[in-house]
């Protein structure tokens, strides 16, 4: 379960709050505090979300490949830093 209220709305992985690309500031931040002392769990759970979200946009897009690396996992491995 995803902390917060900030949550995905798949097939276009919107925030279902501001309608950002989720995961939205709010999420982050969210995800950030529910994960301070598992960033493996963290980055475990965004890499299947990615997945899970890159097969849903390609589809959406036509099939045009998307890659949703920096949007799901580049925030999380730099914050903190």
């Amino acid at each position: 379960m995803l902390p917060g209220r900030h949550t995905p709305l798949p097939p276009t992985w919107l925030c279902r709050i501001d309608a950002h690309p989720w995961p939205c500031g709010e999420a982050k931040l969210a995800l950030l505090a529910a994960y301070a002392d598992d960033r493996p769990g963290l980055l475990t759970l965004l890499s299947t979300l990615r997945e899970e979200a890159e097969d849903q946009l390609t589809q959406l897009d036509g099939g045009r490949t998307v890659d949703a690396t920096d949007r799901f996992l580049t925030w999380a491995c730099q914050a903190g830093r």
